[in-house]
């Protein structure tokens, strides 16, 4: 059975076997060297947790491939919004530089409305919440993210700019500010509270990774 996937919250069915990838950043020969290792995208399943431009020097041939095999794997290949999937961001960390200089800023404006569409999240199996930052206190509810209906861009805080934004801290409990300068950062309570809520069994991101 396949799995099904809305804009929001892509929800996979027991036991579909999924690989986990985080940030990209243009770095296209790493993108195939994690295909050859995990298995390319015709015979393995594939959840992407964002950041695919930027700091590298290929990001287009990246987010190219990324989205040609999600075009070619609707239900079985899962594109989710990074921090840098944001025209204020990319436009700084060399995306914008790497569309005008190859080709043409409207093809940056066309990226920057593709990654505004982009989903923030996913729920697999029920158990385990993904999303490229963190929690939210802001996040009392899973359905709040079905609100944050694309096209949208990233705001400066909110909820939508946690989930892209936020930082687990080991040295502290609750919330805390971000050395970032934007968002929160978060202590393990505030995770074992939130997994205990909302019967979930992990928090997957990738931020750092």
């Amino acid at each position: 059975m396949y799995p099904r996937f809305t804009s929001e919250i892509p929800c996979l069915y027991p036991h579909f076997s999924l690989r986990r990838a985080g940030g990209i950043h243009g770095q296209y020969s790493d993108l195939l060297s994690l295909f050859e290792y995990g298995g390319w995208p015709s015979h393995s399943n594939y959840l992407f947790l964002g950041d695919y431009v930027d700091h590298g020097k290929q990001s287009l041939e990246t987010i190219c491939l990324l989205l040609a095999y999600k075009i070619k794997y609707p239900q079985h290949f899962f594109l989710l919004r990074g921090n840098h999937e944001c025209a204020s961001i990319n436009r700084i960390y060399g995306f914008y530089d790497e569309c005008k200089q190859r080709f043409n800023v409207r093809l940056w404006k066309e990226f920057t409305d593709c990654f505004n569409c982009l989903p923030v999240a996913a729920l697999l199996e029920d158990k385990i919440l993904c999303m490229h930052g963190g929690l939210s206190p802001e996040l009392n509810n899973l359905n709040q993210i079905n609100t944050l209906k694309p096209p949208t861009d990233v705001p400066d805080s909110g909820l939508l700019c946690d989930l892209m934004w936020s930082d687990p801290s080991k040295d502290i409990e609750g919330w805390g500010p971000n050395d970032r300068g934007i968002s929160f950062t978060f202590g393990a309570d505030r995770v074992t509270e939130f997994l205990q809520k909302h019967d979930l069994d992990l928090i997957c991101r990738a931020h750092h990774v």
